[in-house]
């Protein structure tokens, strides 16, 4: 009788426990929604897509401006698209998807934790997943890759289902339908497949863990294989029929595009972001602290574990290295390719973490991680309030936010010192808690405080309200060498002479464009590029709006390009 109420306190703990995780998570993710517009790089490219789309209703070929974009699938459009249907509001909409991804992710890794292992588990892995600074970081932005690790998680956790707790084939059908969906969403979303791999080397050696699923399946796993290429044919087939037929040139170069030059082509031969063969072992280190603190203490616990052949945290572990070895393979890296990995490092780890964070060693390494994050926030803080206040000026000048924003200076240095008299208070045994209120008052400021205080600067809100300002409410505004958040956050009419053009090239169409109706036009430019080295930026032929996004930008009437050619 006693055992019996000591396990339903238990399990009244457990669940209190985890409404408590998920009430902190939600606030850790939220916390800022609504405070900003989309900010570059990537945000305003993938809004203004998805914004052109819902608005032009071609949901098959995406477009920037004038011309399309094949650089990405359209699912992740189509899901910002959606929720801008539903709310009404970019503002309030781009960044649903990545809070809707971030709480499901936690909600998968956990309860996927608590069913290999127990609900303590599965709350560590959780728990393991949120403190990851990469983690946050990435699901408050408007990224493709939140999403997709989302459709990765899901993938992974139904192929968990019934390659470990099964046999379950519908579950397996679902984990290959959204691998598929994966695919439409970033090219990587076949990753958790890949899972098949191991699983096969390992049911062969007789690893513990994994269910007996019989023989004569063939059909079963078939039947997976065409589910996920089904789901990818949501989009693919439709864009293929079109592409094929239309006639339209652009049509047929998107097709080629995206489905030879950002796959294969772009693995093989990047453009960009080259990084040495070891780089992943950085950002695990550093982006995932202080979740990898544990791994001083977890390479022997996966160790015994490999020695007992446990398939449910060599499963995982075996996919994870397989992640990164694939992306290590190619020259173009960026630290968020592996972040798929995380929940299934995570959930690797979660039967020993309980452990873990009891020993003295972990807490004061843990204890020393808060001590430092302290300091290193309050310290450039405290170089700037210090220091010349001409140097703080420019500090913040560079971003275009002025002299009223010196108190974030101010900002940085109170979260600092809080963390670190936190820690000193606390000391090592205290460590746990000190790291949680320490990442709870992080992100909470970063989402509350610096949202809205950089996003006049950050995003081209002020600047393209000053431009349509300073052009007059009737005079069609011209973009040259322009930036995303430009044309998604202009006001009144206004066009643009292409994105992928040289600025030279935009600048010879827009001159021809200007002169034809000079008392009714205007361009806005960014001045530095040398492409404009023929454009006068003098008053009053031109007129300095201000500095936004790193740039100074101009609005110049016919008499600054007098100097300038036009287009033939």
């Amino acid at each position: 009788m006693l055992h019996t109420q000591e396990s339903a306190e238990t399990q009244v703990n457990d669940r209190r426990q985890l409404r408590w995780f998920f009430l902190i998570a939600f606030v850790v993710l939220a916390a800022g929604y609504g405070l900003r517009d989309p900010w570059p790089a990537d945000e305003p490219r993938f809004v203004l897509v998805a914004k052109q789309m819902f608005e032009s209703g071609d949901w098959l070929f995406p477009h920037r401006g004038g011309e399309l974009y094949p650089d990405k699938p359209p699912l992740y459009f189509w899901i910002l698209a959606a929720c801008y249907g539903v709310i009404g509001s970019w503002r309030w909409s781009f960044l649903l998807p990545s809070l809707l991804a971030g709480m499901s992710t936690l909600w998968l890794t956990m309860d996927l934790g608590r069913r290999l292992w127990n609900p303590r588990a599965g709350l560590w892995a959780a728990v393991a997943v949120l403190a990851s600074l990469q983690f946050v970081y990435q699901f408050k932005r408007a990224q493709i890759d939140p999403t997709l690790v989302f459709f990765t998680t899901l993938s992974l956790y139904a192929l968990c289902r019934h390659l470990l707790l099964g046999p379950h084939w519908r579950w397996f059908w679902i984990g290959c339908s959204a691998a598929g969906l994966g695919v439409i969403s970033k090219g990587v979303g076949f990753l958790p497949l890949l899972a098949l791999i191991p699983f096969a080397l390992m049911s062969t050696r007789n690893w513990r863990g994994f269910a007996d699923l019989g023989h004569g399946n063939a059909w079963r796993w078939s039947l997976g294989g065409a589910l996920f290429l089904a789901a990818i044919a949501l989009w693919l087939l439709p864009m293929l029929a079109v592409a094929l037929t239309s006639g339209n040139a652009e049509h047929r170069e998107y097709m080629n595009n995206i489905l030879f030059t950002q796959t294969a082509g772009r693995y093989a031969d990047p453009t960009g972001h080259h990084k040495p063969f070891w780089y992943f072992l950085e950002v695990i280190g550093l982006y995932w602290l202080p979740f990898s603190l544990a791994f001083f203490w977890l390479w022997r616990c996966w160790r015994q574990a490999w020695r007992e052949r446990d398939a449910r945290v060599w499963l995982l572990l075996a996919w994870a290295l397989i992640v990164v070895l694939l992306f290590s393979g190619s020259s173009g890296k960026r630290d968020m390719y592996i972040l798929p990995a995380l929940p299934a490092v995570a959930l690797a780890a979660a039967p020993f973490l309980q452990d873990i964070s009891q020993r003295n060693g972990f807490r004061r390494a843990l204890w020393v991680f808060v001590l430092l994050l302290g300091l290193l926030l309050a310290a450039p803080g405290l170089a700037a309030l210090l220091s010349s206040p001409k140097f703080a000026l420019a500090l913040v000048a560079d971003r275009g936010i002025g002299g009223e924003a010196l108190w974030l200076w101010w900002l940085l240095v109170g979260i600092g010192t809080t963390m670190t008299l936190t820690a000193l208070w606390l000391r090592p045994r205290g460590a746990l808690q000190a790291c949680g209120m320490a990442l709870l008052l992080l992100w909470c400021s970063y989402g509350l405080v610096v949202h809205p205080v950089l996003d006049a600067s950050s995003s081209a809100r002020g600047l393209m309200q000053r431009t349509r300002i300073l052009a007059g409410s009737n005079t069609e505004v011209g973009l040259v060498d322009w930036k995303e958040q430009n044309l998604l956050q202009a006001v009144g009419p206004t066009t643009e002479f292409g994105f992928r053009q040289p600025a030279s090239v935009q600048l010879a169409r827009a001159t021809a464009w200007l002169r034809n109706s000079p008392e009714h036009r205007r361009l806005l430019v960014q001045r530095g590029d040398p492409g404009l080295a023929c454009v006068e930026f003098k008053p009053p032929a031109a007129l300095a709006v201000t500095r936004a996004n790193r740039r100074d930008w101009w609005l110049l009437t016919e008499a600054a390009v007098a100097r300038c050619p036009t287009a033939r």
